[in-house]
């Protein structure tokens, strides 16, 4: 087994190889003077079984690009197989053509893995399960609602004797937030919302009782944060006694971090499946690791295991 990482996130890499007791492989992925990518891999890989940990978030073409020629390099250094580890799997949300004359770039990205020669996609909670279906390979998607609700229970929670209800953002979120609620063993809420444009949007409703509870969202990704400080608000105008936070992906563009630290969130919870600089870190924010999760399934793929019980 080989573990490589591209310049996504290489603190996380290291950290998986950790969890798996071996070294980082040895890989470069550096630019040629006119900006092209140029990837080295520093040891044979022939006849072993690759992993290519790198989530592509922003800069996204860049970093989808790097995976690309990563994969390229490594088969044509005769690897057995070639697992891409894609924490978080950009232009994931544009899963569906939305309007006419609009690009399915999800699927693009999906055959562009394919065609570099990726053997197997894990991921960490996409965007639209509909994703899985744009491979003609095996794809694993792993869940993180469990080491949300473990560390709720164990750090935030304990000895908070407030009704805790758990906040979808919007209805597309439900299926998640009701998993979440089930496992922490507490009421849904909703928050229906009209999007007046791409990261835009108008909250409605919120169908549910709030008032007086500790309402917690869950959600896949913050973006721009705009659903969350507006869902907040409407929250709490319904009586909320607190809200907290929990998103797997902290995208945090477009100054979301500033709007976060100033809407009154007791805690925002998310994963390091994308790098979190100190510059879009606030005080209210903490950030727990997913390489544990993704070592114990990397050593199930390798050892040819069943993945099932780390998807549930």
């Amino acid at each position: 087994m080989k573990v490589f990482s591209g310049n996504a996130n290489p603190e996380l890499a290291r950290e998986i190889a950790g969890h798996l007791d071996i070294p980082l492989g040895d890989a470069q992925v550096t630019h040629f003077a006119d900006g092209e990518t140029r990837v080295t891999i520093g040891e044979s890989v022939r006849g072993r079984d690759v992993f290519l940990a790198q989530p592509t978030c922003a800069p996204t073409n860049e970093r989808v690009f790097e995976l690309l020629v990563m994969i390229d390099a490594c088969r044509r250094a005769s690897a057995r197989r070639i697992t891409c580890v894609i924490p978080y799997y950009g232009y994931g949300r544009q899963d569906r053509k939305a309007g006419p004359r609009e690009p399915i770039t999800a699927k693009l990205v999906a055959d562009m893995l394919v065609a570099a020669g990726a053997s197997r996609i894990l991921s960490v909670e996409l965007h639209a399960d509909q994703i899985m279906g744009f491979f003609n390979i095996p794809v694993d998607q792993l869940k993180v609602s469990g080491l949300f609700v473990e560390h709720l229970k164990e750090h935030e929670l304990r000895g908070d004797d407030r009704d805790v209800v758990v906040v979808s953002p919007d209805v597309g979120g439900v299926p998640s937030a009701r998993q979440f609620a089930d496992l922490l063993g507490a009421q849904l809420v909703i928050v229906a919302k009209r999007r007046g444009g791409v990261n835009e949007c108008e909250v409605m409703e919120v169908i549910g009782e709030v008032a007086g509870k500790l309402c917690i969202f869950r959600d896949d990704m913050i973006d721009t944060a705009g659903s969350m400080v507006q869902g907040a608000l409407a929250l709490r105008n319904r009586g909320a006694a607190g809200v907290m936070a929990v998103a797997t992906h902290p995208v945090l563009s477009a100054g979301a971090p500033a709007r976060l630290r100033s809407a009154g969130f007791e805690r925002v919870i998310v994963s390091n499946t994308i790098p979190v600089p100190e510059d879009k870190r606030f005080p209210q924010l903490e950030v727990l690791s997913v390489a544990p999760l993704l070592a114990e399934a990397i050593r199930c793929v390798h050892e040819d295991r069943s993945v099932s019980d780390l998807i549930r």
